[in-house]
This record gives C-alpha cells, structure tokens and sequence, in this order.
C-alpha cells in the first residue's frame, strides 16, 4: 500500500505552496492511497498521525511525501527515521528527490537534504531570538509571550452570572472569548 504524509508548521507555509491541502493533492495525484496529516513543527519527535502511519507500516509499503523536510527537520532524526525505514522493507518516496534506498549515493543525498533542513530551522530560531534581543533593548514595555488580555466589562459580566442571570458560557460569548478564557481572567 502507498501511504502519504503532509505536515505544516506555519501559517506561512500554507500560503508558499507548502499547504496540507497541496501536499495532499501531490500525494494523490502520485498515487498515495491513504494520508495521514499533521500540523505541528518537524522538530518535535512525537506527531500523532506521523505515529500511526508508522505503526501501519509493513514491508513492501510506501511512505510517500512531498519534500524530505516534511518527515523531520534534525539530520539525525530524519537520517535515522528513513535509514530505519528501508532497513524494515518500505520503500520511501520524496516526490522532488526520488526513491531512497540504502546505497551510499541515496544516503549522501538525503543526509544533504536534511543537513540543509536543520540548518534552515536553525536559522528561524536565530532570527527569532535575535529580533527579540533587539524588541528588549529597543522597547523598554516589550515582554515575551502573548499580551494580557483587557476584556471591557468583564467585572460586570462576572456579576451577572455570580447573580445568575447569564451562564459562563453566555457571558462568554457576548465577550467574544472562549470559556477557557473567561476561566483564565475570573482566576488572574
């Protein structure tokens, strides 16, 4: 069986051509049968539909995907990862690379894709950290992280429903925020 695999870490990735809905339309029009989806960053190991897919995974399989770095982002978890593939019996497809197998010209060239991959996300995370460097020298208020949020009318809301005249979730609603919110400002 042809197994497919999409994954995005960003929002951006969904408008550079990088978009599940892309990645899956490839997959099928190269013949995947089954695909399995994830929307979370290559550098983390455990991603939920990745972990099924391995688990159905049986030799003379396929595990198909778009571009190398959408199975890992770290040299040596994809290195491993694809090695560990091969070694079981399942053929892995990179759609703009070809099938990989074990001779040391496929081994090479994966190791340069993913060498290239890490090296990528390494550079985001430096960009990051040093725009937030200069955020602190630069904006004596700037704090990390997701800003407070000021609900206007909040204290009367949490009146009306201490009196009972609306439920969370109403009160909720009419604030336009999620109950994990109203529970998170009702404790801060």
């Amino acid at each position: 069986m042809i197994y497919g695999y999409a994954r995005v870490s960003t929002k951006g990735q969904a408008r550079n051509g990088n978009s599940l809905e892309a990645q899956q339309g490839a997959l099928k029009a190269n013949g995947a049968e089954k695909i399995f989806a994830d929307s979370f960053t290559g550098t983390k190991i455990s991603r939920p539909e990745l972990d099924k897919l391995l688990a159905l995974l049986q030799p003379g399989d396929t595990l198909m995907v778009t571009k190398l770095d959408r199975i890992a982002r770290s040299l040596a978890q994809g290195s491993t990862l694809v090695t560990d593939l091969i070694s079981k019996g399942i053929k892995v497809n990179i759609l703009n690379i070809g099938i990989m197998d074990n001779t040391p010209s496929s081994k090479l060239i994966r190791n340069i894709f993913f060498s290239f991959a890490e090296f990528e996300r390494d550079m985001i995370v430096e960009r990051t950290q040093e725009g937030k460097a200069v955020a602190r020298e630069t904006k004596p208020n700037y704090k990390e992280g997701r800003h407070k949020v000021q609900i206007k009318n909040f204290e009367n809301y949490k009146k009306r429903v201490q009196r009972g005249e609306l439920t969370v979730t109403q009160a909720a609603k009419e604030l336009g925020i999620s109950r994990r919110t109203w529970y998170n400002l009702k404790t801060a």
